[in-house]
């Protein structure tokens, strides 16, 4: 019988919601090892290992300084190297809210082996609070070719510096020719918004309604919603009017899609990270 990939979790001071996301990856068929920051920075041959790397939401060192900056320098500084070893060996790094501020802080979603002139960035909510609630996402057709392009589902989300903003419009530009994009913010029917409630579609005001970004690999992915927090059929504020029979929560799928493919990839273990020289 063929093993289980392994997913490493990686948690620290103020992550709060490991325990969400190693659940979802055991359910998603996944060998799940929940691990400290430190043990990593100290043994980073542990990724030899695995498949995926996770960076879960929570607020790394209390969000102090900005979200994610505290737990995203001391990854720069002395994990960022070994984490892009191990994408250019076929191995994944998701990181979702929290996780998706570190990836970004870090440059690694940007492929920056070094510290360089970043063009992305998450920045406060456009209104300036805290927002907790459920949207929907869709799939857009994108590098991640194991999430199926069109897809709507139902995910909540849970933060104050959600906002993607890019230095100027060429960049957008560039991540939608190279099919970067990975997830959209719309409404339930699929449809993007409007002006008229692109706050109620996108709360965070993210450029372009981008809820999910990844690198030229595929392999590197940031979310800021939290798949973790519908995978099962009660999840969900209203599964007792949902149509249908629901047997699982929408964001199992992701996960599973996502060790399948990770599982896959492990076991070619070719190809090198490009880069955006």
């Amino acid at each position: 019988m063929k093993s289980a990939p392994l997913a490493i979790v990686v948690r620290t001071a103020g992550t709060n919601c490991d325990r969400e996301t190693c659940m979802a990856l055991e359910r998603a068929g996944a060998k799940v090892e929940l691990t400290h920051l430190y043990r990593l920075l100290e043994q980073p041959a542990r990724l030899e290992a695995a498949s995926m790397v996770v960076f879960p939401g929570g607020f790394s060192y209390g969000d102090d300084v900005a979200a994610g900056r505290i737990q995203g320098f001391e990854v720069r500084q002395s994990l960022a190297p070994a984490l892009f070893e191990f994408v250019a060996g076929g191995g994944f790094v998701l990181g979702i809210c929290n996780g998706f501020q570190v990836l970004v802080d870090t440059g690694l979603l940007e492929g920056l082996p070094q510290a360089g002139k970043r063009e992305v960035a998450l920045s406060s909510n456009v209104r300036g609070r805290f927002e907790c609630r459920w949207v929907h996402l869709i799939n857009e057709d994108s590098r991640c070719t194991w999430l199926p392009a069109g897809r709507v589902w139902p995910v909540p989300i849970a933060h104050g510096e959600g906002r993607v903003t890019l230095r100027d419009d060429a960049v957008l530009e560039r991540l939608k020719s190279e099919r970067r994009i990975v997830l959209r913010y719309v409404r339930p029917d699929g449809t993007r918004a409007t002006s008229a409630d692109e706050l109620e579609v996108c709360p965070n005001g993210s450029l372009d309604q981008i809820a999910g970004l990844c690198d030229l690999t595929g392999r590197i992915i940031g979310l800021m919603p939290h798949p973790e927090r519908n995978i099962t059929p009660w999840h969900h504020p209203q599964w007792t009017r949902l149509s249908g029979t629901r047997t699982e929560g929408e964001g199992l799928d992701f996960y599973r899609r996502m060790v399948v493919a990770a599982s896959q990839s492990a076991a070619t273990r070719s190809g090198r990270i490009p880069t955006n020289a």
